[in-house]
């Protein structure tokens, strides 16, 4: 179908990118990449175990995947602005929850607020917003979305430092605040889709006239799915199986990875920083390889070679006898992950449309809460039963790879798959 550009200026939804980018970047900065540097400080005035530190990690994934289907519900039929708003004002308030905590009770409640406040302003909404603003250039939409992510990585070593010299009180207060002054002015960008502006999917114009040589059969496959045609889909269960064993990698390196440099490999909080934040770095530059490349190769095949990557990288990291192997834990890891998580939503609204995207990703967020708790507590149960990280790690690492086989096997959905009364209902929608 070709198309023509629908008015001069540049379009809207490359507004929401950047506004979105911004909001990434302080969850990440602030929170989900520097929560290890968190786990080193208060391990070491509390003396709580890593098991138990891992808890805050768990209680933000389980109750974003938990709320996944509720949010996928409401902003597919009421929109995401009000709800990242909202979401905003809570995450601050769960940081200046946290400045006040003495308990390891405290700490769980304070990431209670955290991750209701995280989850409802962070990733899962914005992504569905662009989504629906995107179709030919998603992955690279999602790209450029995700920078905000690393970019927040590399402030880790800032955030290391205040908590050095400032202490961690005074850092997750100001945090709190800070998060409150600049995220509502960005939360009002946002809108949750181009026909709320009177515009169109990718800011261009259709051109009424069919495509020469177009088939039917093409044409079912633009029609979008209904979250009961989805989950019947094998593609489906692949993508999101997929995408659980990649975070039971991710989420168990950005817990513990700070601590096992610390006390597996020597290194201060401060180097230890310095290393995520390189890795960061590397994860800024896949982002940028995935938005060049991501909407020109099959999605799958990408996410497949990055999975091993990830396998890689973290044997890297767990076996380091040099600073080169914890430089390749770097490289390979952060060129995996930034090129890898921009595919995993934008192959979902590949395969399934856009009209119900929000309840399929918040169901499919379900199955990937499995490897997204199971990481952080494997590691550091395994770490408190032998004194080290390498036995998890190892059982992580080895598992993520295998997950490579899930991403091989996801086709897009048949245009056959379901009964003609089906695509006809779909064709009226």
């Amino acid at each position: 179908m070709t198309s023509r550009p629908k008015s001069a200026g540049l379009f809207y939804g490359w507004w929401m990118v950047a506004a979105a980018c911004g909001l990434q970047f302080m969850q990440a900065g602030l929170l989900q990449q520097s929560f290890g540097a968190y786990v080193a400080v208060l391990r070491d005035e509390f003396g709580w175990s890593k098991t138990a530190l891992s808890g805050g990690a768990v209680i933000q994934q389980v109750e974003s995947a938990v709320l996944g289907p509720i949010l996928g519900w409401f902003v597919d039929r009421f929109g995401a602005r009000g709800m990242i708003r909202a979401g905003v004002v809570l995450f601050g308030a769960g940081f200046m929850l946290l400045s006040r905590m003495d308990s390891l009770l405290d700490f769980y409640a304070a990431f209670v607020l955290l991750a209701l406040g995280s989850g409802t302003c962070g990733f899962f909404p914005l992504t569905v917003s662009l989504l629906n603003w995107f179709e030919r250039k998603r992955a690279r939409a999602l790209s450029m979305m995700s920078l905000g992510y690393a970019m927040g990585g590399m402030a880790v070593p800032v955030v290391a430092w205040c908590l050095l010299t400032w202490g961690w009180r005074a850092t997750a207060f100001g945090s709190g605040v800070f998060i409150i002054l600049v995220g509502l002015p960005l939360s009002s960008v946002i809108r949750s889709r181009p026909e709320d502006r009177g515009e169109l999917v990718d800011g261009v114009q259709p051109d009424p006239s069919p495509r020469a040589g177009s088939s039917p059969a093409c044409e079912l496959r633009t029609r979008d799915f209904t979250v009961a045609e989805a989950l019947r889909a094998p593609a489906f269960w692949y993508v999101s199986l997929g995408h659980g064993s990649a975070m039971l990698l991710v989420s168990a390196v950005t817990v513990h990875a700070i601590t096992h440099l610390k006390e597996g490999l020597g290194y201060g909080v401060g180097e230890a920083a310095l290393v995520i934040g390189l890795m960061t770095l590397f994860q800024f530059a896949g982002m940028l390889l995935s938005g060049a490349i991501g909407d020109r190769f099959d999605k799958a095949r990408v996410s497949a070679l990055c999975m091993l990557m990830h396998m890689s990288g973290l044997l890297l990291l767990t076996y380091a006898a040099s600073p080169v192997m914890v430089l390749g834990f770097a490289v390979l890891h952060g060129l995996a992950w930034g090129a890898r998580g921009p595919l995993m939503h934008a192959m979902r609204a590949d395969f399934f449309g856009r009209s119900s995207i929000g309840m399929i990703i918040g169901l499919s967020s379900l199955v990937v809460l499995v490897g997204q708790i199971s990481g952080p507590f494997i590691a550091g149960v395994l770490a408190d039963a032998a004194g080290h990280y390498r036995g998890g790690f190892t059982i992580i690492a080895l598992l993520a790879g295998a997950g490579s086989v899930f991403f091989l096997l996801c086709r897009s959905p048949a245009p056959g798959s379901f009964p003609a009364s089906v695509t006809a209902s779909n064709a009226s929608r």
